[in-house]
C-alpha cells in the first residue's frame, strides 16, 4: 500500500480553466497520472499545458480497461497518483478519468425543438441537449459525451454557434458516446478508495484525439488510432468535432501473448523479445539473424534455443495486420470512410513497434503518421511520448471543459421541461426566474 503525503503541500482546485487539472488514465499495462496548469498561448482551440507532475505505475487488476481486481487496481492507482503529487508538490482531491471500459458505443442523434421566434439562448441549447439525451434510454448504459456537431435554424444547416440567432425551430446534431454502467461504477469506486473524487469522465478515444491532432487535421478529417496494451481505441474527427469513437478489445498485450505461445516462452521474455527484436516488417537479414529464446519453465541457460528473427516477424506481422483490419472494418461499418480523410494518426505505447506505421498504411490505404502529445511544457518531456497521449488528452479536456451536452447539467436538463409548458416549473429561484423569462 502506498502512503499519501502529509500536510504542507498545496491542494489542487477543481479542474477548470483557471486552476490545476489532474488526469488519471487507468490502462491495462500502465496507470498514468498527469498534473498540469493551463497556460495561455495554446495552438488553435486548446490551451497550452504546463506539466507540474507526472506519475505512472505498472497496472495490476485491470484487463482491457476494466477493473477485475479492485484491491490490486487501487494499489496501482495510489502509486501513480502519489508519484505525480510528489513531483508537483500538490495533494489531489479530484481527477478527471478516462473511460475505455464498458464497451463504449458511438451514435449520432438529431433533435429539433421549438424556439417560438425568439433569440437562441443557453436555455434553448439545454433543452435541445436534454431532448437528445432522452433518446438514449438504456438504463444499463451511461452517457459519457453528448457533443454537439452542428446546428440548424429553421432547416438552415451548418451553423456553428446559434446563440443570438432568431427562428422558429432549433436543430442540433449531436454525437453521443455511451458505456455500460457496471464497469464505470467499479472504476469510480476504485478511485474513491484512493480518497479521490471523479470530477469528470472522458472517453479515452476522444481525449487522445485532443492531444495528438492539430487543428487542420480536426477540420479536414482524420482518424486517430490509440494502441494500448489491452485495447485499441478509434476516433474520427471532422469539421473540428468528434464524429465517431470506438474501442477494440485488442492491443499490444495480444502480440506478447502470441509470441509467448508461439515460442513457448514466458510473457516477460516475450515482451523483451518484442521490444528488442520485434518487427512487423521483413528484413533482408531476418533469416540469418538469430534470436535467443528462453523456454518456459527452464532454469538452465543451456536449454535456451536460437531462432531466426524471421520467425518473430512472422508472429508479430499477422497480429498487427489483423488489428488494423478490424479498425478498417469498423470505419466501413460506420459509413465514415469518406469524411475520415486520408490522414491517420497512430499513437499509444503499442504503436511504437517497428513496422506498425507501415502495416497501418498498407491495410488502411491512408497516410499514417506517428502521434504524440503536443501543447505540453514544463515536465512535458516526460509525458510527451505516445504512451501518454490519452492522459495528456484528458488534461486538455479538463482544462477547456468543452460545452458538450453532458456538462450542461442543471434543472433545465430534465427532458420533460419542454419550452412553454406550465405544468413543469423548475424548482428554485433561478429555475423560476428562467421560466418567467421564457414564458412572459
Amino acid at each position: 500500500m502506498v502512503l499519501r503525503l502529509g500536510n504542507g503541500r498545496q491542494q489542487s482546485g477543481r479542474p477548470g480553466k483557471g486552476g490545476v487539472v489532474a488526469a488519471l488514465d487507468v490502462g491495462t499495462t500502465k496507470v498514468a497520472c498527469l498534473i498540469a496548469k493551463p497556460m495561455s498561448g495554446g495552438e488553435g482551440r486548446l490551451p497550452q499545458l504546463k506539466v507540474l507532475g507526472v506519475g505512472h505505475h505498472a497496472s495490476r487488476g485491470v484487463r482491457s480497461g476494466t477493473v477485475i481486481d479492485i484491491n490490486a487496481a487501487e494499489d496501482s492507482i495510489r502509486a501513480a497518483v502519489d508519484a505525480a503529487e510528489r513531483q508537483a508538490g500538490v495533494t489531489l482531491k479530484e481527477v478527471v478519468v478516462g473511460i475505455a471500459c464498458g464497451q463504449p458505443q458511438s451514435r449520432t442523434i438529431n433533435v429539433e425543438v421549438s424556439i417560438a421566434g425568439h433569440e437562441v439562448g443557453d436555455e434553448d441549447l439545454r433543452r435541445a441537449f436534454a431532448t437528445g439525451r432522452s433518446q438514449v434510454p438504456n438504463a444499463e448504459r451511461e452517457i459519457i459525451h453528448c457533443v454537439p456537431g452542428s446546428y440548424a435554424i429553421d432547416g438552415s444547416r451548418g451553423i456553428r454557434n446559434p446563440r443570438g440567432m432568431v427562428g422558429d425551430t432549433l436543430g442540433v446534431s449531436m454525437h453521443a458516446i455511451t458505456a455500460a454502467s457496471g464497469p464505470i461504477r467499479n472504476l469510480v469506486t476504485c478511485i474513491g478508495r484512493c480518497h479521490l473524487n471523479v470530477a469528470g469522465r472522458a472517453a479515452t478515444a476522444y481525449a487522445t484525439g485532443l492531444s495528438t491532432l492539430v487543428s487542420d487535421e480536426m477540420d479536414l478529417g482524420a482518424t486517430v488510432i490509440d494502441m494500448g496494451g489491452g485495447t485499441t481505441s478509434i476516433s474520427v474527427f471532422f469539421d473540428g468535432v468528434l464524429v465517431f469513437a470506438d474501442v477494440l478489445p485488442v492491443g499490444g498485450n495480444h502480440v506478447t501473448s502470441d509470441i509467448a505461445r508461439g515460442l513457448s516462452t514466458s510473457l516477460a521474455n516475450a515482451e523483451r523479445l518484442k521490444t528488442l527484436h520485434g518487427s512487423a516488417l521483413t528484413g533482408p537479414n531476418d533469416g540469418r539473424d538469430m534470436v535467443q529464446v528462453a523456454h518456459l519453465g527452464e532454469d538452465d541457460p543451456d536449454s535456451d534455443s536460437e531462432i531466426p528473427r524471421s520467425v518473430l516477424t512472422g508472429i508479430i506481422g499477422p497480429r498487427l495486420e489483423e488489428t488494423f483490419e478490424l479498425v478498417r472494418d469498423r470505419l466501413i461499418d460506420c459509413g465514415l470512410t469518406s469524411i475520415s480523410g486520408r490522414r491517420v494518426v497512430l499513437t499509444g505505447g503499442a504503436s511504437q513497434m517497428n513496422g506498425a506505421r507501415e502495416v497501418a498504411s498498407r491495410v488502411l490505404s491512408k497516410q499514417v503518421r506517428l502521434g504524440r502529445p503536443t501543447r505540453l511544457s514544463g515536465h512535458g518531456d516526460t509525458a510527451a511520448t505516445a504512451s501518454f497521449s490519452a492522459c495528456a488528452g484528458l488534461a486538455l479536456w479538463a482544462a477547456q471543459r468543452p460545452a458538450d451536452a453532458q456538462n450542461l447539467r442543471d434543472e433545465a436538463d430534465i427532458p420533460q421541461l419542454a419550452y412553454g409548458t406550465t405544468d413543469n416549473v423548475p424548482n428554485g429561484f433561478k429555475g423560476l426566474t428562467r421560466w418567467i423569462k421564457e414564458n412572459f
